[in-house]
C-alpha cells in the first residue's frame, strides 16, 4: 500500500497564530499516522513553505484550514477539504481522516472559483472579514505607534519633580526637528491605516477590484475638511464604507459583459465605477452624519473618563473579560477593534494629548494573561498537569509573551468549565488595572514585555504595566489551580 500524499494551505483571518498552530498540528497528525504531508502557511508574513504544482498533482487530497479567501483555480479538479484554522488546531487526525474519505473534486457543481468557499461550507462572516482588515493593518499600526513613541519621548517636557508639564518640540535643535519630523511620519502612518484597514475589509469581501474604491472612499469618509465636518467617521465610518464597497463590487462582478470588454472590467471598469459612485455616496449621503455620530460618541467617552473616576475600570473590566471569553473568537475581536477604533479616531482628533488610551489599554493589558496564566499554573501546581500538557503549557508561554492570546486554545477546547472562567477572571482584572492606574498604551506587545518593547506612559515607569498584567496572569493561574483535578 503506497504512502497517502497531502498537502495543506493553513490561513487564519488575523494572518498570526491560528495559521501556524494549525500547520503544526496537521504535520505532526500527518507525521505520526505515516502520511507523507507537506502544509503552506499564508500568514501576515506572506507564503511560508509554498506548494508546487507538481506537489499539488501528486496529492492524494488538498486540505485547506483557512478563514480568508485564496486562489483555487491551482486547486481545479483535485480532491478539496475546507475547514476551519481551529478546528485543524483542535482536532487534526479527525481532520486528515475526514478529509482522505469525504473530499469533494474542486470545480464540481456547488463549488466557487477564485476564493476557498465551496458548496454547503460556505462562510464569509462579519468578523472574517474585519480580521482580514485588521491583519493588513496591523503593520502599519505597529510601525507608526513607535515612530511616534519614539518621537513622544522628546516631546514631554518636565520638571525637576519628573512630573510633566508641557507637550511640544524644540525645532531649534537638530535633535528637535528630527523629533518632529518623525512625529510626522508617525501621524502618516496612523492617517493611512484606516484606508488600509478598509480596502482590506472590500477585498476580503469581493476581491482585488474593491481596493480602490474602499480606500478612496474611507479617506474621504475621515478627512473632516473635504465633508465641511467637525471630524471624520472615523473606524466605523471605514466599516461602512469597506462593505458598502465589497458587496457593491460583488454585484458588478456578476453582471454578464461583454467578451470583448473582459480583460478591462476587472483591473479598470470595476475600480472606475465603484470608485466614482462610491465616493460620492460617501461626500454626499452618509459622510456628515457619520462625522456628527462619530462625534458625539467620542466626545461622550471622553466626558465620561473625566467626571466618572470609576469608568475606565468598569471599562477596562469589560473589555478584559472580552479578551479572556473567547481567545480570538467574537467578543475578543470585537475587544479588538474597539480598542483600536477609539485609539485610532480620538488620537486623529484630539492628537495624543487628549486620544482615549483606556479600550486599546485594556484589550493590551489582557491579551497575554490566558496563556501566561495557563504557563504559570502549570509552574506553581505541577501535580495538577500531565506531561503533555506541560509541554503545551511551555509553547502557551511562548505565544503569551509576545501578546498572542490563541495560545492558551487548546486548554479552553480541553476543559472549557475550568478554563474559561479563569481567563476571564484575570484578563477582567489585568485590564481594569491598566486602565484605572492611568497606563497609555501607545503601541508595542501586548504583554509584560510591552514595557521595554514599545512605548507606555505610566505611573511608575516599567512597572505599573508588569503589574498590572502579572496581577491577571496569577488570578488566572490560582483560579486554574485550585479548580482543576489533580492528574494521577
Amino acid at each position: 500500500m503506497s504512502q497517502k500524499k497531502i498537502v495543506a494551505v493553513t490561513a487564519c483571518s488575523a494572518g498570526v497564530a491560528h495559521t501556524y498552530m494549525a500547520a503544526e498540528s496537521l504535520e505532526k497528525a500527518g507525521e505520526d499516522q505515516g502520511y507523507d504531508i507537506k502544509v503552506e502557511t499564508q500568514g501576515s508574513i506572506g507564503v511560508e513553505n509554498g506548494l508546487t504544482q507538481q506537489e499539488i498533482e501528486d496529492a492524494d487530497v488538498v486540505i485547506l484550514a483557512v478563514e480568508i479567501n485564496i486562489d483555487m483555480t491551482r486547486f481545479t479538479g483535485k480532491r478539496v477539504k475546507r475547514v476551519k484554522a481551529s478546528e485543524a488546531i483542535r482536532n487534526p487526525q479527525e481532520v486528515l481522516e475526514t478529509a482522505l474519505e469525504s473530499a469533494e473534486v474542486y470545480g464540481e457543481k456547488g463549488t466557487k472559483a477564485g476564493v476557498a468557499k465551496m458548496g454547503k461550507t460556505e462562510e464569509g462572516g462579519f468578523f472574517q472579514h474585519i480580521m482580514a482588515g485588521i491583519s493588513y493593518m496591523i503593520p502599519m499600526v505597529i510601525a507608526s505607534g513607535l515612530i511616534l513613541a519614539i518621537a513622544n519621548v522628546s516631546a514631554f517636557q518636565r520638571d525637576e519633580a519628573g512630573r510633566i508639564v508641557d507637550w511640544g518640540f524644540n525645532e531649534s535643535t537638530v535633535m528637535g526637528e528630527l523629533m518632529s519630523n518623525l512625529f510626522d511620519i508617525g501621524q502618516v502612518g496612523f492617517l493611512l491605516m484606516i484606508p488600509l484597514f478598509a480596502g482590506f475589509v472590500a477585498n476580503s469581501i469581493a476581491g482585488k477590484p474593491a481596493i480602490a474604491a474602499a480606500m478612496i472612499g474611507t479617506y474621504i469618509a475621515n478627512d473632516a475638511e473635504m465633508l465641511g465636518a467637525d471630524a471624520g467617521g472615523g473606524f466605523l465610518g471605514a466599516i461602512l464604507v469597506a462593505f458598502t464597497t465589497g458587496y457593491f463590487v460583488k454585484l458588478l462582478k456578476k453582471i454578464p459583459y461583454p467578451k470583448l470588454i473582459q480583460p478591462i472590467v476587472p483591473i479598470m471598469l470595476i475600480p472606475f465605477v465603484s470608485t466614482l459612485l462610491i465616493s460620492l455616496f460617501v461626500l454626499y449621503v452618509i459622510g456628515n452624519p457619520m462625522a456628527s455620530m462619530m462625534d458625539f460618541l467620542y466626545d461622550g467617552l471622553t466626558t465620561l473618563n473625566e467626571n466618572y473616576s470609576s469608568a475606565p475600570v468598569i471599562v477596562g473590566v469589560i473589555i478584559g473579560a472580552m479578551v479572556g471569553f473567547d481567545l480570538g473568537g467574537p467578543f475578543n475581536k470585537t475587544a479588538l477593534v474597539f480598542g483600536t477604533a477609539v485609539f485610532t479616531d480620538t488620537i486623529a482628533k484630539y492628537g495624543v494629548e487628549g486620544a482615549n488610551f483606556v479600550p486599546q489599554t485594556a484589550t493590551q493589558a489582557a491579551i497575554s494573561v490566558a496563556p501566561l496564566g495557563i504557563w504559570l499554573a502549570s509552574i506553581l501546581f505541577k501535580k495538577k498537569f500531565s506531561p503533555t500538557e506541560k509541554v503545551s503549557a511551555n509553547s502557551a508561554f511562548g505565544m503569551g509573551i509576545v501578546g498572542v492570546t490563541e495560545g492558551a486554545i487548546p486548554f479552553a477546547a480541553q476543559d472549557p468549565v475550568r478554563m474559561i472562567p479563569a481567563f476571564v477572571a484575570g484578563s477582567a482584572v489585568a485590564g481594569g488595572l491598566a486602565a484605572g492606574l492611568g497606563i497609555k498604551f501607545f503601541g508595542g506587545i501586548g504583554s509584560p514585555l510591552g514595557t521595554f518593547v514599545g512605548y507606555i506612559e505610566q505611573p511608575v515607569p516599567f512597572v505599573t504595566w508588569i503589574f498590572s498584567v502579572l496581577a491577571g496572569v496569577l488570578v488566572t493561574a490560582l483560579i486554574i489551580g485550585f479548580t482543576k483535578k489533580r492528574v494521577d
